[in-house]
């Protein structure tokens, strides 16, 4: 068995037994075909399948999901080998975006380490481990589930290899964001303090099948990316764009009205990068024309950007969901905005300022959070709700250059592939990276990638956004007109 990459950092090119030649014709030219066995078939399904599952579950937050969750990442593995054995040779993507994740897990695993001296009298220690990290059990969840999020990634890359597959993705992210947000939408109406109509709620509010609100806010960021960067990319046909725009309306009404204050300046961010990037960016076809297009063009964009926000304020009006509009208004009116935000940011600064190398372990802050907290000491947070200032404190300056390192990457790979002349391959490439822009705006007031659902919803689009020009359809030529005589 051969391992076979490619020359591109995104691509995998198969060895010979996987692909099959179809001859030349007059009016076609020889091309490769891309074969696929079953085992890579059935992999593709269990990544669709996953996107779904994970979400229903809770968004996949407790034990016996995240279980599930791993072994479907597992059954993956398998599914790989089998692949490279029918193949006769091991695909394997070289998307640089894989190396930050690697190195996340090379980092954790050094947190393990029993490199720290424990005394009685130390002012960082616990007395309870040597390891770097804090809290060795946590680090040990984070990096099983960081492990499988990485599974998850670079399948996408491998096995979304077509045209096909990546439509049939895209098509099944946005029928299930619309089907998830009438159901969040439902059980608002009727069962606004249980999930499922079943599960109470006492310490959190709930929206659709997401123990968080804020969570279920983050995850329509992320599907309401599709349609609006394909609509706002020119890359939806003129008698398809109402059907598009309404999948949208119904994803960005549920959005609002869960009240995230975070999810609302998402959308809002999101939409104005899409109205930027779309609005200056040229098609190849479109290259030719005159700089005057590109300002007209621009201000096309802010006109639809305009009505689709009014539509989306119109929709929660007439759905009765002025409710959430005054929810949100009053929580900034209040003595405290951030909602307690500016304490436990307080408190992070301090603790990444005694840790600033390689952070207190990954997934530890809940235990060093109450050493550093300069009100009862008693009160346990989870999370930072600052992903920026989580990552410092649970990674370090490492951890840091780590995740900037990864957007870095994925700003600069999707903007590469946003040049592809496949209007949809074009389309998907902005869509995927404003759905991940989104969510990067969120981490600055919540921790809405921590959820798994959404995390892996994340991946997956950053893998659309920097898939190679496997995924391209050929570019049709244009017949030249001859003069008649």
């Amino acid at each position: 068995m051969t391992t076979s990459v490619s020359s591109e950092e995104t691509s995998v090119v198969l060895a010979e037994p996987a692909r099959s030649v179809v001859q030349a014709t007059p009016r076609q030219p020889s091309v490769y075909r891309i074969r696929h066995t079953l085992p890579s078939r059935f992999a593709f399904l269990v990544i669709c399948v996953a996107i779904v599952l994970s979400a229903l579950a809770y968004g996949t937050v407790h034990y016996w999901a995240l279980g599930l969750f791993n072994l479907g990442g597992l059954t993956i593995l398998v599914l790989w080998v089998l692949d490279a054995w029918r193949l006769g040779n091991l695909r394997v993507s070289r998307n640089l975006l894989q190396l930050p994740l690697l190195g996340a897990l090379v980092l954790g695993l050094i947190q393990l380490l029993p490199l720290r001296e424990v005394t009685s009298a130390g002012g960082t220690a616990l007395g309870l481990t040597n390891t770097l990290s804090f809290d060795p059990n946590s680090t040990r969840l984070v990096l099983v589930q960081l492990a499988t999020l990485l599974i998850y990634f670079a399948a996408t890359l491998v096995f979304v290899d077509t045209p096909h597959r990546l439509q049939v993705l895209v098509r099944t992210i946005m029928i299930f964001g619309f089907l998830l947000a009438l159901f969040g939408l439902t059980q608002s109406f009727t069962s606004p303090t249980k999930v499922y109509w079943m599960r109470e709620l006492n310490q959190s509010t709930a929206f659709g099948p997401f123990i968080n609100r804020h969570h279920f806010a983050g995850y329509m960021e992320l599907t309401i990316a599709l349609p609006l960067g394909l609509l706002f990319a020119g890359a939806v046909d003129k008698e398809k764009r109402i059907i598009f725009l309404f999948i949208a309306g119904i994803m960005g009404v549920a959005l609002v009205m869960t009240a995230s204050r975070g999810g609302i300046i998402s959308l809002v961010a999101e939409i104005l990068f899409l109205v930027i990037v779309t609005g200056i960016w040229r098609s190849h076809s479109e290259r030719r024309r005159r700089r005057s297009g590109r300002v007209k063009r621009l201000a096309g964009r802010l006109g639809m950007a305009g009505v689709l926000l009014f539509g989306l304020f119109m929709g929660v009006v007439l759905l009765g969901g002025e409710f959430s509009i005054n929810r949100f208004i009053d929580s900034v009116n209040t003595d405290d905005p951030t909602t307690g935000r500016a304490h436990f940011w307080a408190v992070t600064l301090d603790i990444i300022k005694a840790h600033p190398y390689v952070g207190v372990g990954l997934g530890a802050f809940g235990v060093i959070y109450t050493r550093y907290d300069t009100r009862s000491g008693l009160y346990r947070l989870e999370q930072a709700h600052n992903d920026y200032l989580q990552v410092l404190s649970d990674g370090g300056i490492v951890g840091a250059v780590l995740a900037l390192s990864f957007v870095v990457l994925l700003f600069y790979k999707a903007i590469s592939r946003a040049k592809s002349r496949d209007d949809f391959r074009r389309g998907v490439a902005l869509a995927s990276l404003s759905g991940c822009f989104a969510v990067l705006v969120h981490s600055f007031f919540d921790f809405t990638l921590h959820t798994t659902s959404n995390a892996l919803l994340f991946l997956v689009l950053a893998a659309l956004a920097t898939l190679n020009g496997r995924v391209e359809n050929a570019p049709r030529k244009r017949r030249r007109k001859t003069n008649q005589l």
